[in-house]
């Protein structure tokens, strides 16, 4: 998706530029210059530019400073999002940031555990991921026995059931689907019942300041700050707060998913 931030602000200040240089000088040059049999119309170049200049301001401001599609290509955020789902991001809640560089310039507020994130990766800097933010600065994450622990005190968890998964996600039937309660904020995860043992990313680490400590919903499946080499996501890192999913396809619509909120 970073090949289209670049191309859609390429576009938009080429345009812009073109459309307030005629403005400013070529249309009044082009006006002295002109005699009756002339073609009184504008170049292609400057027409292009006040036809699409407006069109891509918009697209621009709406896509960097106010909601941003994005598209979940893995199973790593199940079953809260699936394989498919197309979702909306809020892209002022954590504050204004440029395009391109990611570079905060209005600071509006600040991320709550529980919150689903997009970010770009420390280790894969041109690319977006997704996950939930556990650990807030100062926290203490521990990952044990399949249990989060927030500051030496395990989180809450309720059975649901066996999930069977559909379409991408059929490899999570059989699952183990279960609501946690972190910091009071209730979201489903889900666990492998039976897995050959494995490193699960057992752990503890304490969240620098400026920084957050990010897993996967699907935590038998996902690659987040238990396995990276720098455990935390800086804070120059976000993206925005996922909020809506508002499309599915994944071999066809899946109707039920159109306008879910993200919990």
């Amino acid at each position: 998706m970073r090949w289209f931030e670049i191309a859609l602000v390429a576009l938009t200040f080429v345009s812009g530029f073109i459309w307030l240089l005629d403005k400013l000088y070529l249309a009044r040059r082009r006006a002295a210059h002109a005699t009756l049999l002339d073609d009184d119309s504008d170049p292609w170049y400057v027409d292009y530019s006040k036809a699409f200049f407006p069109v891509l301001l918009v697209v621009l401001i709406l896509r960097s400073f106010v909601a941003e599609p994005f598209r979940i290509p893995s199973n790593s955020m199940m079953p809260t999002l699936l394989t498919g789902d197309f979702i909306l991001v809020n892209k002022f809640t954590y504050g204004l940031r440029l395009p391109i560089t990611n570079t905060k310039v209005v600071a509006l507020g600040e991320p709550a555990r529980g919150d689903v994130v997009v970010f770009r990766p420390p280790h894969h800097p041109d690319q977006d991921w997704i996950k939930r933010i556990v650990g807030l600065p100062g926290d203490t994450v521990a990952y044990r026995d399949n249990t989060v622990y927030l500051n030496g005190k395990p989180l809450r968890y309720q059975p649901v059931g066996i999930y069977e998964g559909k379409g991408n996600g059929r490899e999570m039937t059989g699952s183990e689907e279960l609501t946690e309660d972190l910091d009071g904020r209730e979201h489903r995860i889900l666990e492998r019942i039976s897995l050959p043992y494995a490193d699960h990313g057992e752990g503890e680490w304490v969240v620098p300041p400026g920084h957050y400590f990010v897993m996967g919903d699907n935590r038998d499946n996902s690659e987040d700050s238990r396995y990276w080499q720098t455990h935390f996501l800086p804070e120059e890192n976000l993206r925005g707060k996922a909020f809506l999913i508002w499309m599915n396809i994944d071999g066809g619509i899946d109707w039920s998913r159109i306008g879910s909120r993200i919990p």
